[in-house]
C-alpha cells in the first residue's frame, strides 16, 4: 500500500489530475480539468475495481463555482417544496451541503437535480434531511467541522498516510493480544487495548458513572504499562453511553490526536453527553477530569461511518461496525486483523431483540474466530419478562400512580430509555388509556438527544422511520411531553405537587436533575419511582433498589436528610442490553460460530455464569479475564 497514490495515477494513466489527497481510508482525486471532472470515461471506477479501495474524484477548489453566486443557483435550481433550508460550503474539500425538508425532492429523480448542480457549479453536492426538531448541538458541531475544513482536511489525509504509507514499527512475528484497561469483570469504564506488532486500537475509552467522585475506580487503566498515549492509532467508540465514551477527551488533554471512529448519531450524542457530564462534575463541587475545549478536539478529531461501511484503522487493522440494537446509532465492531490472520466481533453493548426504535442486533458476518461479549445480564437470575408485559407494567404503574394524585419519576440514561419510555406514553395515549392533559415533563438532556434521533431516522426501524419523515406524527413532538429547560422551571414542577410523569437524567441517580426530582417526591407515598435501566454497584438508584431509606445530600454546608417512603418499580425488560436468553440466543445463532468468547462488562458472578454456561452447552473456549488481564488470539 506504500504505492498506492502511483499505482492509482498509473492505473489512471492522464496528466488531468492535479492532487491526490487521503480522507481517512478513502481516497480522493482532484482534478482542474473540468471536462474531466464531468466526463472521466469511467476511469474511477476501473480504479476501484483494481485496487478495491473507495475513490472519489472532485474538482479542485480553483475551478469551483465562487460560493455565493453557487448558493444562489442552487436555490433557484432547488424545487420549492423540497423544504431548502440552507446551503453549507466545504471550500476546502469542493463540497456543498445541502439541508432540505424533503431530500428524495432535492435530490431529483434519478439524481437529475444533484447532476445539475454538479455540472453547473463543479461543486460535489451531498443532500441531507432538516431535523424536524432544531438541535442548536448539531447545528453547533456542523459548524465547529466547517470552521476548521483546513485542518480537518490535513487530518484526514494524515490520517490516511497512516494506513497506507506502510508499517513503522516492523513486523518480526504475527500476534494479537487484548488488555482489558476497564470493563473486566464490572459494569462500567469501558476501555480495551488491541494490540498487534504494528497497532495499537483502543476500544471504547469510558468512566464508571455510578461513581460520583473523581477517584481511581472511575476510570479506566491508562497507566497500565500496555498503553502508551503516543503509540495509540485510533480509538473506535461503540455507542454514546458514557461507560463507553467518557474519558475519551482525556486522551486529547494529554496530546492525542489521532481519529476517532464511530457513527454519525454517536458522534453527536456522545458531544452531548460529554457536555453534560463537565457540567454535571461542576454541579457537584467537582474539578472536570477535562475542559470542554478537548470535547471540541474529540469532535474535530471524529470520522463517521455507516452500519457496514469497510475501513482501514491502521496498516493491518480494518473494522466494520454492525448495528448492535442498544441505542440510537450504537455498532458492534468488527475487526479484521492482517491478511486474514483473526477476526474478532467486539459486541460491546446489545440487544438482541426488537425495541420500540431499534432493529435487533445483527448476527450475520463475513468472518469471525474470536467474540467479545457483554455479561451485564448474564446470570442465570437475569431473565427479562418480554416486552408487552413491560410495557403494560410501565403502563399500569403510571396510570395507579396518576389515579391517586401522585407523581412518577422514571430516571432515564439520556439516550435510549428516555425515547423507549416516550414510545409507549405515545402509544398509551393513542390507545386512550393516558390523559393527555398530565404533563409528561423531559428533563436534562433528554430532549436534545430526542432531537439528534429524529436527524438520524436511518438509524431507527422502519416503523419509527415512517412517523418521523411525516411531521403530523412525529411521537417525539407530541403536545404532551413538556420540555424543561432551566433550574427555575424544575422548581415550578416540584412546588407544584400535581400528578404527572417525569423523565429525567441521570438514569442511576448519580447526579443530575433526576436527583432533584427524588428529593422532592420521596417522602410521599402517593408517587412512584420507576427504575427501567441498569443501576450500577455503588449508585444511588442501586441502594434505593437494596432497601435503603435515607440518604443525606449535601448543598454547600448544608446537609439535607431525605426519608424514602414513595413506591419503588424496577422493569428489567425495557434495558437496551440483552438478558441471559438473549445472550445465549445470540451465541447460538451468531454466523459463523466464533472459536473463542471473552465475556466482559458483567459483574463478576454474572460473568462468570455466563462463560460457564456457553462453555458447557456450546463446547466454545470462554474466559472472563479481569481488568489489567491480557488475552492473547494469536
Amino acid at each position: 500500500m506504500a504505492d498506492i497514490q502511483k499505482e492509482i495515477l498509473r492505473l489512471l494513466n492522464t496528466d488531468k489530475v492535479s492532487d491526490i489527497a487521503y480522507e481517512g481510508a478513502n481516497i480522493v482525486l482532484y482534478t482542474k480539468n473540468k471536462d474531466y471532472f464531468l466526463n472521466h470515461n469511467g476511469d474511477i471506477k476501473q480504479v476501484v475495481n483494481e485496487i478495491k479501495k473507495r475513490v472519489e474524484l472532485r474538482a479542485h477548489p480553483e475551478i469551483v463555482m465562487d460560493a455565493k453566486d453557487a448558493e444562489s443557483l442552487i436555490k433557484s435550481i432547488i424545487p420549492e417544496d423540497a423544504g431548502l433550508a440552507q446551503v453549507i460550503f466545504d471550500k476546502e474539500r469542493s463540497r456543498v451541503i445541502i439541508e432540505a425538508e424533503k431530500p428524495g425532492i432535492a435530490i431529483g429523480k434519478q439524481g437529475m437535480i444533484l447532476r445539475e448542480i454538479k455540472e453547473k457549479t463543479l461543486w460535489v453536492p451531498h443532500v441531507r434531511r432538516t431535523p424536524p426538531i432544531r438541535s442548536p448541538l448539531i447545528e453547533n458541531i456542523r459548524a465547529i467541522l466547517y470552521m476548521k475544513s483546513d485542518y480537518r482536511r490535513k487530518f484526514l489525509d494524515k490520517t490516511g498516510h497512516r494506513i497506507y504509507d506502510g508499517w513503522i514499527r516492523g513486523k518480526k512475528h504475527e500476534w494479537i493480544r487484548l488488555t482489558y484497561l476497564g470493563s473486566g469483570r464490572q459494569v462500567g469504564r469501558s476501555c480495551i487495548l488491541l494490540q498487534t506488532p504494528e497497532s495499537n486500537v483502543l476500544l471504547d475509552c469510558g468512566i464508571n458513572p455510578a461513581i460520583s467522585s473523581n477517584t481511581e475506580e472511575a476510570f479506566p487503566y491508562l497507566d497500565a504499562p500496555e498503553f502508551d498515549i503516543n503509540k495509540l492509532d485510533a480509538v473506535i467508540v461503540s455507542h454514546a453511553h458514557l461507560d463507553h465514551t467518557g474519558f475519551v477527551p482525556y486522551l486529547f488533554k494529554y496530546g492525542y490526536r489521532g481519529p476517532v471512529y464511530c457513527t454519525a448519531p454517536t458522534r453527536d450524542v456522545m458531544a452531548l453527553t460529554l457536555l453534560d457530564y463537565v457540567k454535571i462534575q461542576r454541579m457537584n463541587g467537582l474539578d472536570p477530569v477535562y475542559e470542554p475545549e478537548m470535547i471540541k478536539e474529540t469532535i474535530l478529531h471524529t470520522i463517521c461511518l455507516n452500519y457496514e461501511e469497510v475501513t482501514d484503522v491502521t496498516p493491518d487493522v480494518r473494522i466494520t461496525l454492525y448495528n448492535a440494537g442498544h441505542i440510537l446509532g450504537s455498532a458492534m465492531v468488527h475487526i479484521h486483523v492482517g491478511n486474514g490472520l483473526h477476526n474478532l466481533l467486539y459486541s460491546a453493548d446489545s440487544k438482541f431483540g426488537p425495541t420500540y426504535l431499534l432493529d435487533p442486533a445483527v448476527i450475520k458476518f463475513p468472518r469471525l474466530e474470536t467474540l467479545m461479549l457483554e455479561s451485564t445480564y448474564g446470570g442465570k437470575e437475569n431473565i427479562q419478562p418480554s416486552k408487552k408485559i413491560c410495557e403494560m407494567q410501565l403502563a399500569d404503574k403510571i396510570k395507579e400512580t396518576i389515579a391517586r394524585r401522585g407523581r412518577v419519576l422514571i430516571p432515564v440514561l439520556g439516550v435510549g430509555r428516555a425515547q423507549e419510555v416516550m414510545m409507549i406514553l405515545t402509544e398509551m395515549a393513542a390507545n386512550g388509556e393516558f390523559d393527555t392533559s398530565i404533563p409528561v415533563y423531559v428533563d436534562g438532556i433528554v430532549w436534545d438527544i430526542t432531537a439528534i434521533h429524529s436527524a438520524y431516522p436511518e438509524f431507527l426501524n422502519s416503523r419509527i422511520r415512517k412517523l418521523i419523515f411525516h411531521k403530523n406524527e412525529n411521537p417525539f413532538l407530541s403536545e404532551m411531553f413538556k420540555r424543561v429547560g432551566s433550574s427555575k422551571e424544575r422548581q415550578h414542577i416540584t412546588e407544584e405537587g400535581g400528578p404527572c410523569v417525569v423523565l429525567a437524567t441521570s438514569g442511576m441517580l448519580s447526579g443530575g436533575p433526576s436527583v432533584e426530582y427524588l428529593k422532592s417526591f420521596a417522602s410521599s407515598e402517593r408517587n412512584t419511582l420507576i427504575f427501567v435501566s441498569y443501576q450500577g454497584e455503588g449508585s444511588l438508584g442501586r441502594r434505593i433498589q437494596r432497601g435503603e431509606k435515607e440518604f443525606t445530600f449535601s448543598s454547600g454546608k448544608k446537609q439535607e436528610m431525605v426519608q424514602v417512603n414513595l413506591e419503588i418499580m424496577t422493569i428489567e425488560g425495557l434495558s437496551g442490553h440483552s438478558d441471559r436468553k438473549q445472550l445465549m440466543s445470540f451465541v447460538y445463532k451468531c454466523t459463523p460460530s466464533p472459536k473463542k468468547i471473552i465475556i466482559n462488562h458483567g459483574e463478576t458472578s454474572r460473568g462468570l455464569d455466563l462463560a460457564s454456561s456457553i462453555y458447557k452447552q456450546f463446547r466454545t473456549e470462554t474466559v472472563c479475564p479481569r481488568n489489567l488481564e491480557s488475552v492473547r488470539l494469536k
